[in-house]
């Protein structure tokens, strides 16, 4: 191509502004939606260079007037591989300006995208002083508009802000009504600094939530010709799910750091390590540990955790995020038996007790805290787990439990009176059933529980958890 050619994953941009058809089969920018976008920061600077490239009439806006006149001049505010081009090619073609007058930007367009910065204030809680000040703006002119306007933020913001705080101020100096007179949406934006325009064109997801069909499906037609799988959702997944990918980014610089400084110490070359642990993408690089729900268990996971601590700490290295891991878990199964004493059960049945459905394992299974726990509050427990087997490896996986912290001589004398292999029975004794398996039997028994009957939700038992005052998920 011409204007726009991909290779080794980077885009290769050519300058030119005299034919722009190797890229664009036509120029179609009067059927286009015409766009403002509000903030001319990293993101409305891209986003500005990169609609225009796609054939769209852009207008920036910023209370900067430096920033307006650069644009204006086909100039960068930043420094961006191949933003200079795009915005020097878009202005020479009558695609893209820039201005300071927010009504004439609203009124003179269809889309509006606010990218107004929200940084972080002095107690870490995001600063949206800025961005409440553009939407008061913002509502003012599109008090004076006519004809439907859909808002779009692209501003990192707490869930629930677009919702609760934005769109009531947008209401109020507007005199108008959301869904009905003009459409609201929240899009984040996943663009890595020095490869913005690569990631515009080749994102890696494309996320639309809003408060209606039309609102995402304004937004979602943007990008028709670069991502057809574009993920439709709420506005508060698609606020919350902005933070999610970037503490995770955090997440694995930290925990490849540490790793690191523990292969050292040892003689170990570490690239070599997490090269060979990338390689692995069917657990290690997959969605397969990261669906939230109870806390880990098992022969592997607690152990290795411990043993990797206690080599980091036999060669004094410092790893607070390795150490961070087993008190975390700790706190999940504390939080699981907070949801239960809050119910304040007299009896409860446990469907699944082995530390995963699908298997007789006992050790280190993070029910065993809450059945003993609440045997020894004198709750009255019963146990349906058809795998488990008293006379077989339950014996084994018992006296492993005695170098853990799961109360394993206790539990050698309580199973045996706990454990009912008749599942009905189980059911019908429990004020509470808590699910700690996800499977067809544990889904039709709790589908078909009595009235009244309360239950604790471990694992997700369904894909759309039930509605109602006797269902408690523990992490939805």
């Amino acid at each position: 191509m011409d204007a726009l050619e991909i290779v080794d994953n980077s885009l290769h941009i050519e300058d030119t502004a005299s034919d722009d058809s190797a890229y664009h089969a036509a120029d179609s920018a009067a059927l286009l939606p015409r766009l403002s976008i509000f903030g001319l920061g990293y993101v409305g600077a891209v986003s500005v260079a990169c609609f225009g490239d796609l054939g769209h009439r852009v207008v920036g806006v910023d209370i900067d007037a430096a920033k307006v006149d650069r644009i204006n001049a086909g100039i960068s505010p930043m420094v961006e591989l191949d933003v200079p081009k795009l915005l020097r090619r878009g202005v020479a073609m009558g695609r893209v300006s820039a201005t300071i007058d927010v009504r004439n930007a609203l009124h003179e367009t269809d889309i509006s995208f606010i990218c107004v910065g929200t940084p972080s204030a002095t107690d870490g809680s995001c600063d949206l002083r800025y961005l409440q000040s553009a939407c008061e703006n913002i509502g003012a002119a599109l008090a004076t508009k006519e004809g439907y306007h859909v808002l779009v933020f692209r501003s990192t913001i707490p869930p629930g802000t677009t919702r609760n705080l934005l769109l009531p101020i947008i209401a109020k100096a507007s005199g108008k009504e959301p869904g009905v007179d003009f459409g609201v949406a929240f899009h984040p934006e996943f663009l890595r600094e020095s490869t913005a325009v690569a990631d515009f064109f080749a994102p890696p997801k494309t996320v639309v939530g809003g408060i209606d069909a039309r609102s995402i499906k304004a937004v979602a037609d943007l990008y028709k010709d670069i991502d057809e799988d574009v993920l439709e959702t709420s506005l508060e997944a698609a606020e919350m799910v902005k933070y999610v990918d970037n503490t995770w980014h955090a997440l694995k610089v930290s925990f490849a750091n540490e790793i690191g400084k523990i292969c050292k110490v040892n003689d170990i070359d570490s690239h070599d390590v997490m090269e060979i642990f990338i390689q692995d993408t069917k657990l290690n690089l997959s969605p397969y540990y990261l669906k939230p729900g109870y806390a880990f268990g098992g022969s592997c996971l607690p152990k290795d955790v411990r043993e990797i601590g206690h080599l980091a700490r036999m060669a004094a290295v410092t790893t607070p995020l390795l150490d961070s891991i087993l008190p975390s878990n700790h706190a999940q199964i504390q939080h699981a038996m907070d949801l239960i004493t809050r119910l304040v059960p007299r009896r409860v049945s446990f469907l699944g007790l082995t530390f995963k459905a699908g298997t007789d394992d006992l050790r280190e299974s993070p029910m065993l805290p809450l059945l003993t726990a609440l045997a020894e509050q004198g709750v009255a427990v019963q146990v349906f787990d058809p795998h488990l087997d008293l006379k077989g490896s339950v014996r084994h996986h018992l006296a492993h439990a005695r170098h853990s912290k799961n109360d394993g001589p206790d539990l050698a004398t309580m199973l045996p009176e706990v454990l009912n292999q008749d599942l009905d029975a189980v059911m019908a004794h429990g004020d509470v059933v808590i699910v700690g398996h996800r499977t067809q039997d544990f889904q039709a028994a709790i589908a078909a529980r009595r009235e009244g009957q309360h239950v604790i939700d471990l694992v997700r038992l369904f894909d759309q958890p039930e509605d109602s005052d006797t269902y408690h998920g523990i992490c939805w």
